[in-house]
C-alpha cells in the first residue's frame, strides 16, 4: 500500500497542486446572478383530463453562481418539468418549483416568479349545440332573403365541463349579401371563442341561402264613372228645387 501511495509521488502532488489551485480558483471566483425565462413543461396529462384555468408558459428565475459555471449553462438547456400522471380532477398545487430547475451543480436560484403553480383539472365533455348562420350587407334592391339553412346545421363542441355548460350555439363567419340578386350555397368556416372548449370534428358548414324578387304592390285605380256622376248630380239638384 506504501509503495503505491509513493510510486510516481511527484506526478501525484503535481495533480493536488493544480487540484487545490482549481478549487481555490472556482470557490474565490466572484460570483455573479443571471436571469432567464424558463419554459414550464406539463408532462402526462391524463387523456380524460384537460387545464380549465390560467398556467405560465415561461417561469423567471434568477440564478447566481461563478462566473465561469454560469458561462457554460445555456438558456435552452433549462426547464421546469411538472408530471401530471395519475392526478384526478380538481385544484393541484405545485410548489417548489426551483427543486424541478435542471441546474448544473454549484448555481444557486436566488428568485423564482412564480414560486407556485395551480393547476385545475376537469373531465373532458362533448355537447352538441345548434349553428347560427350571420348575414351581413344587402341584396340587390328589389330582392330579398329567403329561406337560409345550414347543412349541418349542429356541430360537437368537446372541453372543459364547466364551460360546455354555458355554450348555447356556435356561429358562422359573417356572410355578405351585398348586391346580391340570387340563391347561391357557400362552405363558411364556424366561429367559436372557447377557451377551453373547442370544435370536436367539424370546423365549417354548408349555407344556402335563397334570394327572393320583390313583387312590386299595384294599388288599384279607380276611374269615376262620369255620365252617372252627373245623373245623380242632376237628380239631387231637381229634387232641391221641389
Amino acid at each position: 500500500m506504501f509503495k503505491l501511495l509513493t510510486e510516481n509521488w511527484t506526478l501525484k502532488l503535481v495533480s493536488l497542486v493544480f487540484a487545490l489551485i482549481l478549487w481555490m480558483f472556482i470557490m474565490g471566483e466572484r460570483r455573479q446572478e443571471v436571469g432567464y425565462r424558463v419554459p414550464l413543461e406539463l408532462q402526462n396529462i391524463p387523456a380524460e383530463l384537460i387545464i380549465a384555468n390560467e398556467v405560465p408558459s415561461l417561469v423567471d428565475v434568477r440564478v447566481s453562481g461563478p462566473r465561469t459555471l454560469l458561462m457554460k449553462v445555456s438558456p435552452n438547456d433549462i426547464s421546469i418539468a411538472v408530471d401530471l400522471i395519475d392526478l384526478e380532477p380538481g385544484l393541484t398545487t405545485f410548489k417548489r418549483l426551483e427543486e424541478r430547475l435542471n441546474l448544473p451543480s454549484g448555481l444557486r436560484v436566488t428568485r423564482l416568479s412564480p414560486s407556485f403553480i395551480d393547476l385545475k383539472l376537469e373531465r373532458i365533455k362533448q355537447k352538441q349545440v345548434p349553428i347560427k348562420v350571420a348575414l351581413s350587407g344587402d341584396p340587390l334592391s328589389g330582392y330579398q332573403v329567403g329561406r337560409v339553412n345550414a347543412i349541418p346545421d349542429r356541430v360537437l363542441i368537446s372541453g372543459a365541463e364547466s364551460e360546455l355548460k354555458n355554450i348555447r350555439e356556435v356561429t358562422t363567419e359573417p356572410i355578405d349579401l351585398s348586391g346580391v340578386n340570387e340563391g347561391f350555397s357557400l362552405i363558411v368556416p364556424l366561429v367559436h371563442f372557447g377557451t377551453y372548449t373547442n370544435f370536436k370534428d367539424e370546423k365549417v358548414t354548408e349555407v344556402q341561402v335563397e334570394v327572393q324578387a320583390v313583387e312590386p304592390v299595384v294599388e288599384p285605380v279607380v276611374e269615376p264613372e262620369e255620365e252617372g256622376l252627373e245623373l245623380q248630380t242632376k237628380e239631387v239638384t231637381e229634387g232641391d228645387k221641389s
